[in-house]
């Protein structure tokens, strides 16, 4: 019998209507299913973060908005930096061991920020250091990816990275809604006195990190037993490649503008509701609302896989593009909020900007399979989502830098729909229109 790691053949041809319906099928939805649990507790572990720092304060933490929006920032950092890596990952080492061993690692940020945050002595620095290590969470998607698309054919490419990557983008908002059920029970450790607006009570805030462990240890077991990987290599040198075409380029601003502006939105809304709205009595509850966001992006992104595979990457792109201009535009009419009756606009535009970029993270994904051929494909893939990865660590200190200085996120929404109108250009002319260089 084979081992998981060793492809059974020389070769792997999903496209072959045959070796597909024979044994290509059945392994290539294994690996998916697998791989997507490991993606979602990646997407959870990345973004707890997110969900924990509303709460520092409020325990005794003295940090200002500022120090609030680096420790949201920097798990972005870190994740970009390491997709980078992870790009390269799959044609040296394989599925098997890239997936098994990425997600095991994800217990160094689940148990650190539990241990960190049960001691009322823990340092902004030590804070600073755990927050960059929950990238590691982050940085998996850059490898996970461009596997999956190794095992399907090109007519399902759009279906089965739609699935992947919204049910693993549904960890962002998984942790946010987890996270304050599970702080508010004696799980482990001792609880923390919570104050707010002059009320103190009990939480276990150590649980929000907790909670993931074992569901990651049970993600590293499938991989390693349940994996196996394609015969396709390529060292680091040959991978290159793709930095000389320019589609490569073109396509970065493209996810840019989809993927990182539904995670850089996803790190930065729970502190932004706060920060905006927070004010007022009756302010609504950040994390009761923050987790909307994500699972909206998340949910549409998985819809709109298939239907990218049907009507062309390309024409969903647009509408996505279009959908961000305008809702980028009309949020900045409730962003110096006089009352909390504009709390319902502020929350609607903002899901909008959450609906659209799920919409273009699915059709830039069938995109990609399209111009490029399949190892190259894997690699644009991976890099388009390390530099869109950093959108939580731009979007955090750009929102806390604006804030601290004009008290108002107005300015950044401004500079978001100028980016929006850019990549609306260049997705028409290069894929959307007729002639286009590369149809898609």
């Amino acid at each position: 019998m084979a081992q998981p790691d060793k492809p059974s053949s020389t070769t792997w041809t999903p496209e072959d209507a045959a070796f597909w319906d024979a044994q290509g099928s059945r392994v290539a939805w294994r690996t998916l299913w697998i791989t997507t649990y490991c993606l979602l507790l990646s997407f959870a572990t990345w973004f707890m973060v997110s969900a924990i720092v509303v709460k520092l304060t409020g325990v005794g933490y003295k940090f200002d908005t500022q120090q609030l929006f680096w420790l949201n920032a920097m798990p972005g950092l870190a994740a970009g930096s390491l997709r980078i890596v992870h790009t390269f990952l799959i044609p040296v080492f394989g599925t098997r061991k890239t997936v098994a061993v990425s997600t095991l690692l994800l217990l160094v940020p689940s148990i650190g920020w539990g241990m960190a945050v049960a001691k009322p002595d823990t340092t902004f620095a030590t804070f600073m250091v755990l927050a960059f290590l929950a990238g590691l969470g982050g940085g998996n998607f850059s490898s996970f990816m461009p596997s999956t698309s190794l095992f399907f054919p090109k007519r399902l490419q759009g279906t089965a990275l739609g699935l992947q990557a919204g049910i693993g983008n549904f960890g962002v908002s998984v942790t946010q809604f987890v996270v304050p059920w599970v702080i508010g029970m004696a799980m482990v450790g001792s609880p923390q006195a919570f104050t707010q607006k002059d009320k103190t009570s009990d939480i276990w805030l150590q649980n929000a990190a907790y909670i993931w462990a074992p569901f990651i240890l049970v993600g590293a077991i499938l991989a390693w037993f349940g994996l196996r990987s394609v015969p396709v290599k390529a060292t680091f040198r040959e991978q290159l490649d793709i930095f000389r075409e320019k589609h490569t380029w073109i396509m970065t601003s493209l996810y840019i503008m989809t993927f990182g502006s539904f995670s850089g939105y996803s790190a930065a809304f729970p502190l932004l509701i706060g920060k905006v709205y927070g004010k007022f009595p009756d302010a609504p509850e950040p994390l009761k609302f923050a987790f909307l966001g994500p699972l909206v992006g998340a949910a549409v992104r998985a819809a709109f896989g298939p239907i990218s595979d049907k009507l062309g990457g390309a024409r969903v792109t647009a509408l996505s593009g279009v959908g961000l201009l305008v809702c980028a535009l009309g949020v900045t009419g409730y962003t110096n909020p006089t009352s909390l009756e504009q709390w319902p606009g502020f929350l609607g535009f903002m899901l909008g900007l959450f609906f659209f970029s799920g919409i273009g993270n699915a059709s830039t994904f069938k995109q990609m399979p399209m111009i490029f051929p399949p190892r190259q494909a894997g690699g644009v893939i991976g890099w388009t989502s390390a530099i869109a990865a950093y959108g939580p660590f731009v979007f955090s200190v750009a929102f806390g830098a604006i804030l601290a200085n004009t008290g108002s996120p107005t300015a950044f929404f401004y500079g978001a729909a100028a980016f929006y109108a850019l990549n609306i250009l260049l997705n028409h002319w290069f894929y959307a229109r007729k002639g286009a260089e590369k149809p898609c």
